[in-house]
């Protein structure tokens, strides 16, 4: 008879051991996944909008739910006109694009403007051609950059620099963006990744995040139709895998997600549907 309770006993134990576990593993399963906070939008995408109508499309563009926009022009607003029509419309705005050009021009005015919006980076967004095509090019690039660095720092903001597909592809044997990575200070100079144009150039996002660690401050997100020509389409209706590039985040270090579309049929369309289809995102 002690045999046979100790036996039951140990049954019991062993049945109480695998239904813990499974209830442990169903837990897992049935946990909640990780969404995006806070969806923003890239006002590139709708351009041709907000110079025809800048009020309304930014109305427009927190109709649909978002909540940051990354600005790419101001179309002839002034500093305190920008930042009232963000307020008027719940909008906050961490980063605008500002060219090489007019950095160069007066780097002081640039980022006095944009600390007065309220932006906290101040994003480069091109390399004109002619000023990229070799190794020397892109080490004057690099030197510029870290210049600007420490001037932005001083206005109260963050240097970063946007790529497209040419930093990914080699010149002489180096990728540019690797360089940059390399060489730019990581204390004055962050990167926002357009994920779009590091797969169309032949790269891998999390390659960049495992060997650069939280250098991507904000990510653009445009999506592909993939092979043959890889043309640009609605965020969620292509190729590349959101899920597994966000779920590296952390690692890359990403505060801000904008959606992007270069040249949109229907621009109001297209960032309704990324929106949606972001806003519902589980990774």
């Amino acid at each position: 008879m002690s045999t046979r309770r100790n036996f039951l006993a140990t049954l019991g134990v062993a049945a109480l051991g695998i239904a813990s576990r499974d209830a442990f593993a169903d837990a897992v399963l049935l946990a909640p996944k990780r969404k995006l906070k806070k969806v923003g939008l890239q006002l590139y995408t709708v351009r041709d909008l907000m110079k025809a109508d800048l009020p309304g499309t930014l109305r427009k563009v927190a109709q649909i739910g978002y909540k940051e926009v990354e600005f790419a022009g101001y179309f002839g607003r002034s500093p305190a006109q920008i930042r009232a029509l963000l307020k008027q419309n719940g909008l906050t705005s961490p980063s605008s694009h500002i060219g090489l050009d007019i950095l160069e021009k007066d780097s002081v005015k640039a980022f006095a403007d944009a600390k007065a919006i309220g932006h906290q980076w101040a994003t480069v967004p091109w390399i004109p051609e002619e000023r990229r095509k070799t190794v020397d090019d892109w080490n004057r690039i690099i030197d510029l950059l870290n210049k600007l660095g420490p001037q932005a720092k001083a206005a109260g903001l963050r240097l970063a620099y946007h790529n497209h597909d040419f930093e990914i592809r080699p010149v002489n044997g180096v990728r540019p963006l690797d360089m940059m990575l390399d060489k730019t200070d990581p204390s004055l100079v962050d990167f926002e990744m357009d994920l779009y144009w590091v797969v169309f150039g032949g790269g891998d996002p999390i390659d960049f995040f495992n060997r650069h660690p939280k250098r991507f401050a904000m990510v653009h997100v445009k999506d592909s139709a993939g092979p043959p020509d890889n043309k640009m389409v609605d965020v969620g209706k292509g190729t590349i895998d959101f899920p597994r590039i966000f779920g590296q985040s952390d690692k890359a270090g990403i505060k801000h997600y904008f959606v992007e579309h270069d040249q949109p049929a229907d621009p109001i369309a297209t960032i309704r549907n990324s929106y949606q289809y972001l806003h519902a995102l589980r990774y």
